[in-house]
């Protein structure tokens, strides 16, 4: 009877392995967050930093919560698990387990418990976590991208904005370079301009261009950092426009516009169009 139950555990446990390995593999990096919830202060006892080393110890590419992440991880949030260390209750001993969650915060996986005697904190926390690794042995664990067409939709879906973005700064380049050969000057006041012609004694009639420019230095807005960018406030404060890095330094992309956003000297310049008039505005930021 006891050789049963102990084959079957031991069963139980290859294929519970056999399951957390196949289920990691899938996940190309891990994030390993700058404070652990037990802990008051920012990798207190350096465990942060231990946990990020074991992790690159057992396979993974661990990066540390606000670092620069790659490009794919920018496209898609769901590579990467999100770590975190739990601390178990024990009067005599710290008891740790590393927890490992997908993107939509469902826990893929859980160490064993690794503990420590050790009355010392720094001392204790460091066992303890190092014990909990020993788990990740087993997992043998290598990154295996998804190769269903399923899965490639996200990477088609990336080539996609990819190349839509590549066009959209062809164009904003093209746009920047007109400007800059056009005589004219943003005025200081809001002006609309008829679409009626202007007529020049003794020279031939020249339609007038639509353009309307708004300069309002003194709206201060202040620049928040984002993912791929920024969030203009005013003091309210309240979002105004959302804007988007792109390939050429100082131009930004305005979220659900068709505008751009632009240094223009000491100054910033929003720029878009509607119907045949080009809106040219002036914007005091904050960065």
């Amino acid at each position: 009877m006891k050789t049963k139950i102990i084959v079957s555990l031991i069963t139980f446990l290859l294929v519970s392995n056999t399951f957390a390995q196949s289920n990691l593999n899938q996940y190309k990096y891990v994030i390993v967050p700058n404070k652990f919830d037990f802990l008051k202060e920012e990798n207190k006892y350096r465990l942060n930093e231990l946990a990020q080393f074991l992790f690159e110890k057992h396979g993974f590419s661990a990066l540390m919560e606000g670092s620069d992440y790659p490009q794919d991880l920018t496209m898609d949030r769901c590579l990467a698990l999100r770590s975190n260390v739990i601390k178990g209750t024990g009067m005599f001993k710290t008891k740790l387990n590393v927890v490992l969650k997908d993107c939509n915060d469902r826990v893929v996986y859980t160490s064993e418990v690794g503990e420590s005697r050790e009355k010392e904190f720094k001392t204790a926390y460091n066992i303890a976590l190092r014990a909990a690794f020993d788990s990740f042995k087993a997992l043998n664990y290598k990154y295996e991208p998804k190769n269903t067409s399923m899965a490639s939709q996200p990477n088609q879906v990336a080539e996609e904005v990819k190349a839509q973005t590549q066009e959209e700064i062809k164009k904003l380049k093209q746009e920047i370079e007109t400007l800059k050969k056009e005589p004219e000057k943003v005025e200081e006041k809001r002006v609309e301009v008829n679409e009626t012609p202007l007529v020049i004694p003794n020279e031939n009639k020249v339609d007038a261009p639509n353009t309307t420019s708004n300069i309002s230095p003194s709206n201060v807005l202040y620049a928040q950092a984002i993912d791929n960018g920024f969030q203009l406030v005013d003091s309210s404060p309240k979002v105004i426009y959302k804007i988007k890095n792109t390939g050429v330094k100082d131009v930004f992309l305005v979220e659900g516009k068709s505008a751009i956003v632009y240094k223009n000297g000491n100054g910033w310049i929003l720029e878009y169009h509607t119907q045949n008039t080009k809106i040219v505005e002036e914007l005091n930021i904050k960065f």
